[in-house]
């Protein structure tokens, strides 16, 4: 027999193989184990989540000859049928290749013919988004009141381009993206039934590159073990999607916040001759930048990423960077990936990003002040407005007018006619300590202060 893919010999046979969609297996399972399905559904999420497969196994689970069961037996002539697609009376349509409304009015002219292998006839519409307006109209009123013994399940990517009336006649279940624990894990089951060698790392590396779906998480595997030796590891894997290493993604973002252009642009050169897709470039640094900003904060939490793997070099990079030029960077990086799906240059979008990042002014987690100093800053400024207000006050009463006096009542220096005496030795105190590097030290931090009273 020739070689299957991955994911055609390990496609979901029973609801507790769809990985990541208890929400929606439970409900279904639910509903045929008590008889209470309904004759319409619409499966809609992303590409590889499992919306055929769960389409296939709800056929089978009704057709069962055990019914009402929450599982297909997979042993009876039903369920071996269906999966192998000898029975006449589930048909899988595309929708992308048969849209017209003749293939509808086909459909509509079949339905009313009772099946004539299992119990009920099944009818799955893949893409179903693609079908034409007439063929909507053509699809409505079947859809609304069909036989009893028919079965449509509508499955699309797209569930926006499907008219609003076509939608209401169905219970619509949404898949969601498969989480990346789930992937890891499904895998590791996979190669251990394969017996085939992957290390943790490249596990994580498809997941991540995979991006919620299991089905371009076996492709993107099988690729990678066909591409290793013995083993497939990291490098098997950066290699055939695209990706940056981390140590190359550590070195990069040293560059960047040490404000060393050359060296950053030379490495965005480097990676892009070595065939590394420009897209995923930012995507991995966006993640990978993502991921120290969260380690600065939960150290502990490693499960929380998403890109990195924590090392003694990501745990130095993480100790220079502050969440400031983090956060920029990221916004920067943002900008730069929405104007990258609009241009046939996209090196020249991330030369120009990289430029921007470089110009950030690196601020020093050591500039940045900690309670104690703060509190020592604003006893001292409390202490100088004090002393200011008083010398204030004490020189407005000095210059308060007075009425003249004759020449022989003359005052002794230094007292006024209100008979207030000026108190030079405290000013000559305050100046005698004030210095230079003092008020330079309070214009360089005023600015931090006031923010942070902010």
């Amino acid at each position: 027999m020739s070689y299957q893919a991955l994911y055609r010999v390990w496609r979901p046979q029973t609801f507790n193989d769809v990985v990541g969609q208890v929400h929606i297996t439970r409900t279904l399972q639910n509903a045929i184990y008590q008889n209470k399905f309904s004759h319409a559904y619409l499966f809609s999420g992303p590409r590889g989540t499992g919306k055929t497969s769960a389409a296939k196994i709800f056929a089978k689970a009704v057709n069962c000859q055990s019914a009402p069961v929450k599982e297909p037996c997979g042993k009876c002539d039903a369920c071996i049928g269906i999966q192998d697609g000898t029975i006449s009376d589930v048909i899988e349509i595309d929708a992308a290749s048969n849209n017209g409304v003749e293939q509808i009015r086909d459909i509509r002219d079949k339905v009313k013919y009772a099946p004539s292998v299992v119990d009920y006839k099944v009818y799955i519409i893949d893409e179903v988004h693609m079908l034409s307006i007439g063929a909507f109209n053509a699809l409505l009123k079947t859809l609304e009141e069909p036989p009893q013994h028919v079965i449509f399940i509508l499955a699309t990517t797209e569930p926006h381009k499907i008219p609003l009336t076509i939608i209401s006649r169905c219970q619509r279940f949404d898949f969601k993206r498969i989480g990346h624990s789930f992937l890891v894990e499904r895998m590791k089951q996979i190669m251990n039934e394969e017996k085939i060698s992957v290390t943790d790392e490249a596990f994580h590396a498809i997941a991540l590159a995979a991006e919620g779906g299991m089905r371009d998480a076996l492709s993107l595997l099988d690729q990678a073990i066909s591409y290793s030796q013995d083993v497939v590891e990291l490098e098997d894997v950066l290699a055939i999607t695209g990706s940056v290493s981390q140590s190359n993604l550590i070195e990069l973002i040293d560059a960047l916040y040490h404000q060393d252009a050359k060296t950053a642009l030379k490495l965005v050169d480097l990676f892009i001759q070595e065939g590394k897709d420009p897209g995923r470039l930012v995507y991995d640094l966006i993640y990978f930048l993502r991921d120290l900003l969260i380690f600065q904060d939960t150290t502990d939490s490693e499960d929380l990423l998403e890109r990195a793997i924590v090392d003694q070099a990501f745990k130095e990079l993480q100790q220079k960077l502050t969440s400031n030029w983090i956060q920029n960077s990221i916004t920067e990086l943002n900008q730069c990936q929405q104007e990258m799906k609009w241009t046939n240059t996209p090196k020249v979008f991330i030369e120009i990003t990289v430029l921007k990042i470089a110009d950030q002014q690196a601020e020093s987690k050591s500039s940045v002040l900690d309670d104690k100093q703060l509190l020592q800053l604003t006893e001292k400024l409390d202490k100088l407005e004090k002393e200011l207000q008083s010398v204030k006050q004490n020189y407005h009463k000095a210059s308060e007018p007075v009425k003249a006096s004759a020449p022989s009542n003359r005052r002794s220096p230094g007292v006024t006619k209100n008979k207030y005496k000026i108190p030079y030795e405290r000013i000559r105190d305050v100046l005698a300590h004030a210095e230079k590097q003092y008020l330079t030290d309070v214009q360089q931090k005023w600015p931090t202060f006031m923010n942070m009273l902010k």
